[in-house]
């Protein structure tokens, strides 16, 4: 399951090794293991990296491999994205009133969507925002024409709200462009497993219902993801394997196909 040199004696280390990138290891072991061993050539793993579009159809369930320490996820918060853009007026700096600053006038908008209500769900939690990036201007001495900002709300159920506060936020002053959007989504248990709920946006959506039923678990916590302590411990990997066996022969056994 692990080999080159983002391999540790404890486990796996590096960027992205936990955002969904050994769930499918853990899956294929599965397979290479079930291959041998008779089950239903319709139960294997579908590394799907990125937002893919839906390249098969027929599985009544389909078992997704995101970080999820283990735990079958039960929720999953949505993701809604924006591209906040300024503009301004070029001029010196030591005459800031023959010029406008895009930078203060971005700054003015995000002061209001810092000041939006989120929503809260019973079972996912509140609605959280990040300004994830600005930028802009040109010098120290010059009056900034342009500005960019770009935010993601965590969403928790229909964005309407905060789609129409961050419209009535940038009116007049600024351009808010809608990059993303992901909606919440709620989740079953299956075999006892235990369960969490998980704040980050899943790719399950994008599937659009036509790989079956899913199921969110694998190896691997959000908690260390992005940052310079990513890392999935060798024994949440083999642990994974046998998660990912039992709930496969689970499905099976009821005549399901799991993906």
């Amino acid at each position: 399951l692990i080999s080159k040199d983002y391999s540790s004696p404890r486990g796996a280390n590096g960027y992205y090794v936990v955002n969904a990138k050994w769930s499918p290891d853990s899956q294929f072991f599965v397979y290479s293991m079930s291959s041998s061993g008779g089950h239903s050539p319709w139960s294997f793993p579908m590394m799907v990296y990125g937002r893919q579009k839906n390249r098969i159809a027929g599985f009544s369930d389909m078992i997704n491999g995101e970080p999820t320490e283990n735990q079958l996820a039960l929720g999953s918060k949505g993701a809604l994205r924006y591209e906040i853009t300024a503009k301004g007026k070029l001029a010196h700096s030591a005459y800031p009133e023959l010029g406008h600053s895009a930078i203060h006038t971005l700054l003015d908008v995000l002061e209001e969507i810092r000041g939006i209500a989120l929503p809260e769900d019973p079972l996912l939690g509140p609605s959280t925002l990040n300004i994830g990036t600005i930028s802009g201007g040109r010098a120290p001495n010059v009056v900034a024409d342009q500005a960019e900002a770009e935010v993601m709300f965590r969403t928790v159920g229909d964005p309407s709200a905060l789609r129409q506060a961050v419209a009535s936020a940038a009116a007049g002053r600024a351009e808010a462009r809608e990059v993303l959007h992901t909606p919440a989504i709620r989740l079953n248990m299956l075999g006892g497993l235990p369960t969490t709920v998980v704040a980050f946006t899943t790719d399950i959506p994008t599937f659009n219902g036509a790989w079956g039923e899913p199921f969110l678990i694998g190896p691997g916590s959000i908690h260390v993801a992005h940052t310079a302590e990513e890392r999935v411990a060798k024994k949440e990997l083999s642990d994974a394997v046998e998660i990912y066996t039992r709930m496969t022969t689970e499905l099976l056994a009821t005549g399901r196909s799991a993906a």
